[in-house]
C-alpha cells in the first residue's frame, strides 16, 4: 500500500470538507486539523487557499472527464454522445458543492467560451467535442461547428440540472433522470444528419 504524501493528504481532507459542506468549509485551519498538521504547513504545498481550491476544481474536471471517456466507448456515435450525459448528472447529484464550484460559480480562473474551449483547455468539454467531431465525421450528425454544437449539448444538460436542483421539477430523482435522458436524446436527434 502506498503512503500518501502530505500534499495528497491535504487534498483529500480539503476534498472531503468541500464535498460535504461546501467551499466555505475549506479553511486552512480545518484542513490542517483533518490532516494533523499546522495550518502553516499547508503553505509548503499550496501558496494560498485559492491555489488549493483551484487544484480541487481541476481535479474535479479531470475526474469527470475520465468518467466521460470511460462511458463513451460505444461504436454507435449517437449512443456515445448520449452516454456522456449520465456521468455529468451523476456527479452533479452526488457532489453538489464540487459541481457548483467547478461548473456554476463565477470564478476569475474559470475557462471562458469560446477562446479557452477552442484552445482545448477544458478536459470535460474536450470529451464532448471529440464525440461531436467523431459523430460529424461518421455522418451521424450534421456538419457544423463542433464547439458550438458541444456547447449547445452541454448547456442543455447543465440547464436541466440547475432547474432540477433549484426545485423546478416535481419529479423524483428517477423520474428526472428519465426526463433528462429523453430531453438529451431529442436534442441530439434534432442534430442528426
Amino acid at each position: 500500500m502506498t503512503r500518501l504524501t502530505t500534499a495528497e493528504k491535504i487534498l483529500r481532507a480539503a476534498h472531503q470538507l468541500f464535498d460535504g459542506e461546501g467551499v466555505e468549509a475549506v479553511t486552512m485551519r480545518r484542513v490542517a486539523d483533518a490532516v494533523g498538521i499546522t495550518p502553516m504547513a499547508i503553505y509548503r504545498h499550496f501558496p494560498n487557499r485559492d491555489a488549493l481550491l483551484k487544484r480541487l476544481s481541476d481535479d474535479s474536471f479531470n475526474a469527470v472527464a475520465h468518467e466521460w471517456k470511460a462511458r463513451s466507448r460505444s461504436r454507435d456515435l449517437i449512443k456515445r454522445l448520449i452516454a456522456i450525459a449520465e456521468p455529468y448528472l451523476d456527479y452533479a447529484l452526488a457532489h453538489p458543492h464540487l459541481f457548483d464550484h467547478a461548473f456554476s460559480v463565477r470564478r476569475d480562473d474559470a475557462r471562458r467560451y469560446p477562446e479557452d474551449f477552442r484552445a482545448g483547455l477544458s478536459p470535460t468539454f474536450n470529451v464532448v467535442v471529440d464525440a461531436v467531431n467523431d459523430a460529424m465525421a461518421g455522418g451521424a450528425l450534421k456538419h457544423d461547428d463542433p464547439h458550438d454544437v458541444a456547447m449547445a449539448i452541454w448547456a442543455q444538460q447543465h440547464g436541466l440540472i440547475a432547474l432540477y436542483r433549484a426545485g423546478r421539477f416535481s419529479y423524483d430523482e428517477k423520474q428526472f433522470r428519465a426526463f433528462y435522458q429523453q430531453s438529451l436524446e431529442k436534442l441530439i436527434h434534432g442534430l442528426k444528419a
